[in-house]
């Protein structure tokens, strides 16, 4: 690549120069020029398909399992007012900085802050380990949505009806116990032991499963965004189908009205609790995938002048709409089945009054209820609907009881799950690119071997993975969700935040209340909060299956397994301060080396904040010259999506042409 001289001096700023990585970083080579010579790094067919692409990351079973959850339990409409003050204030903010640092910057995680400077590299690296963890159990999830798509395809559904123990020809007593999903999903499935103390032999089905679901991802990566973005078309907007065809059906069943009154019903009390807000604030934070790197790899692939304050919007938007379409559909379905279980109640107990209907039968209770047995209940709608199921609970357990009870059960349930392994796949394909490009850019030797890099990682994600399919391996999963990701991620993106706010500087008023303090204050109390939950005098907990009890009990995690969440926390945390220390014993002089001549780092942080093409092809500081027409331009081009092109790639002697496209 040919490097082109500054544009306002001929000597490059010191502060940019020192912040070189060892393999060039494309904007380390001329940090004042706004267009490089960016030639030998792929790009988007169009524009549609990084859309495509972000949102199918950012959009995951998060917003189908957890964002209805935490509606339903922190005040329905009231928790979805807050939700949006927040992702307005700060998660739109922090998305746009993401954004627009690997746009204009156009690296990875890692080159993207080595290039801000070199002492915080050990972001990126963070970024990439935290990525790394959240891949090695987000591709479980996927495994279990294989099998149970797999066990679809059979008429009557196997979790429709409890078995016969064949030595006494009664029901299962464990099954009877509790009901035919949750004895399908605990002992068929996971086959689960009774605590994360007894580890259990491998599950042989769903090691199976774990490894399709690393062949898929594998395959559908291994020639980078080229390959990735087409499965994208299918894998990000099949699951809207789905939600909406389950919606129109949803709203054709006795009790969905019921379910979206108790899901939107406002109660504006909970503003006042800080639990709430805390709730709200990191929902918004996983929701948008913040922090991954994922965001950064994604837009590094970009043109240099596409507007990156219209696709924040555009995606955060979007994201939030399906998290609403996901609640309604969650709450129509879960409507119809606490009708459903009334309904039952009332034939079981409405001899007692004659009653017919639910409405009679709640009427008479209220009046002799006290006089009854204490085994009799009101059969109340409300506190079936109370009984709140997140995560696996409501996709596995909830979701596959009411497909039980649809006409044509089979193609409902397989719909469902193909909808949950798209959802998954294309979060995991973000995922994965967030590992992957930083990589690439930072080491030319994995970056000349993609093809290698990719098959490698998914192999070694796979023997990890293993973890998870032995028969405690879900209450692994657990640990990995709410321990591993959480604090390394808040604390990567207070880091974030600070550098381009205080460290890249950032321009105009708004951005400056923003970025500066709103987001970093916000961010920093978000990590009070949550070192303030593992640090409390409560010793951390799970929920694990009893098998004698045919029930969930709440137990400790022991002290090997608290070692472990905090060796999983420290070890994606420790490279910030690693980064920092090591350049800063390396180059003691290099912070306070500063060129005499400003103006080209106003200029490019003039063009990172603006991010938009009109704003900076209009820039003062922007000379126009004749040989910039020889050179190739990273822009879409502005005719049609039919003449989407990748860009040219360079000659590589000895590379074949699978692999030209990633070298850096």
């Amino acid at each position: 690549m040919t490097e082109k001289p500054p544009l306002d001096s001929n000597e490059t700023p010191a502060w940019l120069g020192a912040g070189r990585s060892e393999t060039q970083l494309t904007a380390g080579q001329d940090p004042d020029a706004v267009e490089t010579c960016d030639a030998d790094r792929p790009a988007w067919d169009s524009k549609i398909q990084y859309v495509l692409a972000q949102v199918g990351f950012s959009v995951g079973l998060g917003n189908v399992w957890r964002f209805p959850y935490l509606c339903h339990q922190n005040g329905g409409g009231a928790f979805m007012l807050l939700y949006v003050f927040l992702l307005t204030i700060v998660g739109v903010p922090l998305f746009f900085m993401e954004l627009a640092a690997g746009q204009s910057i156009r690296q990875g995680s890692i080159g993207v802050w080595k290039h801000i400077s070199p002492k915080l590299a050990g972001i990126g690296y963070s970024s990439c380990i935290v990525c790394f963890y959240v891949a090695l159990y987000y591709n479980v999830i996927i495994a279990w949505s294989l099998f149970y798509m797999g066990n679809s395809f059979q008429y009557p559904l196997p979790w429709e009806h409890c078995p016969t123990d064949v030595t006494t020809n009664d029901t299962v007593k464990e099954c009877a116990g509790s009901s035919p999903t949750s004895y399908f999903w605990f002992r068929k499935a996971l086959n689960i032991t009774n605590s994360i103390d007894e580890s259990g032999e491998l599950n042989p089905i769903m090691t199976g499963c774990l490894l399709a679901a690393w062949a898929i991802v594998s395959l559908a990566m291994i020639k980078g965004i080229k390959s990735s973005a087409k499965v994208m078309y299918f894998s990000s907007v099949f699951p809207y189908v789905v939600l909406f065809i389950f919606l129109i059906r949803g709203l054709m069943l006795d009790g969905a009205i019921e379910g979206i009154t108790f899901m939107f019903y406002p109660k504006l009390e909970i503003w006042g609790s800080m639990q709430v807000w805390r709730q709200a604030a990191t929902q918004v934070f996983f929701a948008l995938g913040l922090g991954y790197g994922s965001v950064i790899a994604y837009s590094s692939y970009n043109p240099v002048h596409n507007n990156c304050h219209r696709d924040a919007l555009m995606v955060s938007g979007i994201n939030f709409a399906t998290s609403v379409l996901a609640s309604l559909v969650v709450f129509v379905v879960l409507g119809f089945r606490a009708k459903n279980i009334a309904l039952r109640c009332v034939a079981k107990y409405g001899c007692l009054c004659l009653a017919v209907s639910l409405a009679e039968y709640r009427e008479w209770y209220s009046h002799h209820g006290s006089a009854l047995a204490p085994n009799i209940t009101d059969c109340s709608l409300e506190e079936e609907m109370n009984k709140g199921v997140e995560g696996t609970g409501l996709a596995f357990i909830a979701f596959t009881e009411v497909m039980a009870l649809f006409p044509a059960s089979p193609f409902w349930s397989t719909l469902f799950f193909l909808m949950l392994l798209n959802l998954g796949l294309s979060t995991m394909f973000g995922t994965m690119q967030g590992i992957l490009t930083p990589l690439m850019d930072n080491f030319s030797l994995l970056g000349r071997h993609r093809t290698l890099l990719t098959v490698s990682s998914c192999a070694l994600g796979f023997l990890i993975g293993l973890l998870f399919t032995q028969r405690s391996g879900n209450y692994f999963v657990t640990m990995f969700d709410d321990y591993s990701a959480t604090l390394p991620l808040v604390i990567v993106v207070i880091f974030e935040t600070f550098s381009v706010a205080w460290v890249y500087g950032t321009d105009r008023g708004v951005q400056i209340i923003s970025g500066k303090y709103v987001c970093l204050l916000s961010m920093v109390g978000l990590l009070t909060a949550k070192f303030g939950c593992v640090c409390s005098l409560k010793r951390p907990t799970y929920t694990a299956w009893n098998q004698t009890t045919a029930s969930e009990a709440t137990l400790e995690y022991p002290g090997w397994a608290l070692g472990m969440i905090i060796t999983l926390i420290v070890c994606a945390s420790l490279p910030v301060p690693i980064g920092y220390i090591y350049f800063t014993l390396k180059n003691p002089k290099a912070g306070n080396t500063r060129s005499a001549d400003g103006g080209g780092h106003e200029m490019h942080r003039e063009f990172y904040t603006k991010c938009s093409s009109t704003e900076q092809l209009e820039s003062p500081h922007r000379v126009p010259a004749e040989e910039d027409e020889a050179l190739p331009r990273t822009a879409f081009l502005a005719t049609g999506n039919e003449n989407y092109r990748l860009l040219p790639q360079l000659e590589v002697e000895d590379d074949d042409d699978d692999e030209q496209d990633t070298e850096v």
